[in-house]
């Protein structure tokens, strides 16, 4: 066959997805305080459009005239029509960081950080990080303790570059001899640094390994059991495996005794710097969409703090007289992408509504009666009864939560898959989760139910499992097995 070029006009059909599409796909995915910034974004670049804030509404009321209220009147479908039919719809060199601190070959670290620190005081040198947060940071609380711990300016140094290589569970990283081998100094003196670290609160901090945690937690205790140090140091790998009958063979403790030791060892805390993140914020939820129980029905809104958007009164006008084709075309591309914003953000209000209305009514049993009565529910279902994309269904729900009489969900929590439960229904699988919790709480200490005896119990239940599902769920939950909760 020969091959040759030649020009051919054919008609196809395909999806071509243009910025203003993808921007609506976007949206759609977008949370509220996402959506909000995004919009403040768009206000700033797109001077056709301006933010109406709901703050102090009454009060503004006086203060601004009528002529002014209407410079900022919010777009109605006939304004839709009317416009769309017209126009075809660093930082400064004194906080620069000095490398020579750190790279200067003649001088030692304990030397450059002596320097560093004297010009830094006679400076007036306060660091920025200070002012970041109110809550302190695991680092900032031992850096305190140890300003007051008397050392002097060497110890202090030494003591500082330890408390910088902890990590965010309080253990130290790496070994002591590379530690004095960069510090220039002996093992002696940096492990005599370090000791007084390990006498600081939170207890526990500095150690190197498990064992060493617990052993400096033991001492700070007055009330530690005097065979629990035995057992952390010679059993520790033995406790973790539940070889209770094995430890009190070999040390000749009564099993009894032996509960009370590790009940005593269990009240430790294996990553003391954990309770101190140091992050500085608090992150709150802002629910996107509240379903509100009235009369025994349940009412949809979507959140409402969403600022509403406008188009600026002065350039509305402009828009409908002569003018420069050069200035009238930038204000045209404007309007264009001001408007679709606008149509683009009540598409996902509606959206939003009516995948949350859809998973509302599916779940009510579960917002009514409890966890137990939570139903399978997949996007496929959803995405049937609205008709609509599962694909859509997917980014509406996606970062999205929703308050409701029970409590504050992700969107997200409503999906998913089931069991077989009584009566040929189905479960799902928070539910049976839920289910298998309950059974474990309720178990005895001293003869825990293994997975086979859980997934029997379950089936008695009616709920259809398999062991292997038994041990899945159980591990997602972090319930450690049978062997690891029997209490002798």
């Amino acid at each position: 066959m020969a091959i040759n070029f030649e020009l051919v006009v054919e008609q196809s059909q395909k999806l071509v997805m243009t910025p203003a599409l993808q921007q609506a796909i976007a949206l759609l995915q977008y949370s509220t305080p996402e959506l909000m910034d995004f919009i403040r974004q768009e206000a700033e670049n797109n001077p056709l459009l301006e933010i109406r804030e709901y703050e102090h509404e009454y009060e503004q009321e006086y203060e601004h005239s009528k002529d002014e209220e209407e410079k900022s009147e919010i777009i109605d479908d006939t304004t839709f029509e009317t416009l769309e039919g017209n126009f075809n719809l660093d930082f400064s060199r004194s906080n620069a960081f000095d490398w020579n601190d750190y790279f200067n070959e003649e001088l030692s670290y304990i030397e450059a950080r002596r320097v560093s620190a004297s010009a830094r005081s006679d400076e007036g040198y306060i660091p920025i990080d200070l002012y970041t947060c109110n809550e302190k940071s695991l680092v900032e609380q031992l850096l305190f303790q140890l300003q007051i711990s008397m050392l002097d300016k060497d110890d202090f140094i030494i003591g500082e570059y330890l408390i910088g290589n902890l990590d965010s569970y309080g253990y130290l990283q790496g070994e002591i001899c590379e530690h004095a081998d960069f510090l220039g100094v002996s093992t002696e003196k940096v492990l005599s640094v370090l000791r007084i670290i390990q006498k600081f609160e939170p207890s526990g901090v500095g150690a190197r390994n498990l064992e060493e945690c617990l052993l400096i937690q033991m001492e700070a205790r007055p009330d530690t059991h005097p065979l629990a140090k035995i057992i952390v140091q010679t059993y520790l790998a033995e406790i973790a495996a539940g070889k209770h009958r094995f430890i009190s063979r070999k040390t000749g403790i009564s099993l009894k005794d032996l509960q009370n030791i590790l009940d005593f060892i269990r009240t430790l805390n294996p990553k003391p710097g954990a309770c101190l993140g140091g992050s500085g914020c608090v992150r709150y939820i802002s629910p996107d969409v509240l379903a509100e129980r009235v009369d025994g029905e349940y009412f949809i809104t979507v959140n409402e703090s969403i600022p509403k958007l406008s188009i600026n009164s002065y350039y509305r006008d402009l828009i409908l007289k002569d003018g420069e084709e050069m200035v009238q075309g930038f204000i045209k591309k404007r309007l264009d992408s001001a408007l679709w914003l606008i149509r683009s953000i009540e598409q996902r209000r509606i959206t939003l509504f009516r995948v949350t209305q859809e998973i509302v009514r599916f779940q009510k049993e579960f917002l009514e009666k409890g966890i137990h009565f939570l139903r399978p529910l997949t996007l496929k279902k959803v995405a049937d009864a609205l008709r609509i994309h599962e694909s859509t269904v997917c980014r509406a729900i996606a970062n999205k939560f929703v308050q409701t009489p029970r409590g504050l969900y992700p969107l997200k929590f409503f999906f998913t898959g089931g069991l077989c439960g009584p009566g040929g229904g189905m479960r799902s699988v928070h539910s049976v989760k839920t289910h298998l919790k309950q059974l474990i709480q309720d178990e005895n200490p001293s003869s825990p139910y293994s997975d086979q005896e859980i997934e029997f119990l379950l089936k008695k239940d009616g709920i259809n499992v398999s062991r292997r599902t038994v041990t899945k769920y159980r591990k997602e939950m972090d319930i450690l097995p049978s062997y690891k909760r029997r209490r002798i």
